[in-house]
């Protein structure tokens, strides 16, 4: 089914599995252009999604294949992925804590990282971005291992889990793409400011993830550590973020219920593909 994509370029893969994931949240800022709002109650449940997305995403996609490559390169299994876990979450909590940003539903007084006067919708859309960049990343470091891994069905096992990793993650793009565009149109922004700012919060996963497939291509040591790193940085975002996020308003078990059906759904996603 994917054999024509396989045999592109890894660099090529990273690149468009970014731009699908960009897409998604680039499709989901639309709707501002019709809707100006979306019930609060709906947004809990796809950002609890999210999250369950990006938990099995980070354990079936990232973690699993990293201990398999370890095993593969005759390392302890467990070792690089836990460094590579622990170092990606210490590497996200320091970006965080220094680059200003707003969570969701919060005001502008509880904007996080150094003191700035950046508006409250630039704020917004950095937070958003600091989602984007670990999961870019995560493409790219994916597809990156497919290509450098010796046995081959291995490699075919990984490049199908990285395909199934770039379409879990546009799944989850989703929210993020409405809850950047929907608070804008609500603050006073157009239609189709509140749509550019809502998909630009997202360009930089395309980046990211020809970066990450780069860095694993041309360093291969580092393959294990890397993808290890990647499910780090995801976690902390979700546990961060995501979860809080969605358990903020009225609708916590829903939001509950949205992350066991993403976490299930992207479980299925990969193990069908891989």
């Amino acid at each position: 089914m994917f054999d024509w994509f396989l045999s592109l370029d890894p660099l090529m893969q990273a690149l468009l599995g970014g731009l699908l994931t960009w897409g998604a949240t680039a499709v989901a800022a639309a709707l501002v252009l019709v809707r100006r709002d979306v019930p609060r109650w709906l947004l809990d449940a796809m950002l609890g999604f999210a999250a369950g997305v990006m938990v099995a995403a980070s354990v079936w996609s990232l973690l699993i294949p990293a201990m398999e490559v370890a095993e593969q390169n005759g390392s302890i299994a467990w070792l690089p992925a836990a460094i590579g876990l622990v170092v990606g979450a210490i590497g996200l909590r320091v970006v965080d804590r220094y680059l200003p940003h707003l969570h969701l539903f919060l005001p502008r007084e509880a904007a996080e990282g150094v003191s700035t006067t950046w508006r409250r919708t630039t704020l917004l859309i950095l937070a958003i971005t600091l989602h984007n960049v670990p999961e870019g990343l995560a493409v790219g470091v994916a597809f990156g291992a497919a290509a450098r891994v010796m046995d081959p069905a291995l490699a075919l096992s990984l490049a199908s889990g990285a395909i199934a990793l770039a379409i879990g993650i546009a799944l989850q793009n989703v929210p993020e793409g409405l809850a950047i565009a929907m608070p804008l149109r609500r603050e006073g922004f157009s239609p189709l400011r509140s749509f550019w700012y809502g998909q630009l919060s997202a360009i930089v996963e395309p980046i990211a993830a020809v970066v990450g497939a780069a860095a694993v291509l041309l360093v291969q040591p580092i393959l294990p550590y890397a993808l290890a790193f990647a499910a780090g940085a995801m976690l902390f975002v979700v546990v961060e973020e995501l979860i809080p996020e969605s358990q903020r308003g009225e609708h916590g078990d829903l939001a509950t219920g949205g992350t066991i059906l993403g976490f299930t759904v992207m479980m299925v996603l990969d193990v069908a593909l891989g």
